[in-house]
């Protein structure tokens, strides 16, 4: 801030538009490294030093960009992933939860039947073999996870 003439006003090294261009591209940047990195230990403190970012600022931002936290968009690409893997039939509940980056069964089976709403175990038994002969680009978007499924159905509209 400086002050001039009985007057304060915003000194500011770069315009507000750029600054927001900026920031886009660093969400962006969070996002596809989460996309890529999805079944590594990921953490928004990590996430937020790779883009010069503090992690609450990371998190708010992030929110408003994509409708998410970072970490909810991680869970939500390591569920896609999981779906896939146990449509395939040939792995296990366990072994699945751990080749998506998530570090314990218990927490993965909850998330899991939040976002797809019924447990891995079930979703297995059902939809094993459920988009054979599907291409892969249209199964992807039938059984992705749909966001917010976990809310309260008195709070959907």
């Amino acid at each position: 801030m400086s002050v001039g003439c009985g007057t304060i006003r915003r000194v500011s090294s770069r315009p507000a538009a750029a600054q927001r261009l900026s920031d886009l591209a660093r969400l962006r940047r969070v996002r596809d490294r989460i996309d890529r990195e999805y079944a590594r230990p990921l953490d928004v403190e990590a996430l937020a030093r790779g883009v010069n970012m503090s992690a609450g600022h990371l998190s708010r931002q992030f929110r408003i960009a994509y409708g998410e936290s970072p970490y909810g968009y991680l869970m939500t690409r390591r569920i896609e992933r999981a779906m896939a893997l146990l449509r395939r039939g040939d792995r296990s509940v366990t072994e699945v939860c751990f080749e998506v980056g998530c570090s314990s069964l218990g927490t993965f089976s909850t998330r899991f039947t939040e976002l797809v709403g019924m447990p891995p175990s079930v979703y297995r038994r059902a939809a094993v073999g459920a988009t054979e002969g599907m291409p892969s680009c249209v199964a992807k978007q039938v059984t992705r996870p749909v966001r917010n499924r976990e809310a309260p159905a008195a709070s959907r509209t």
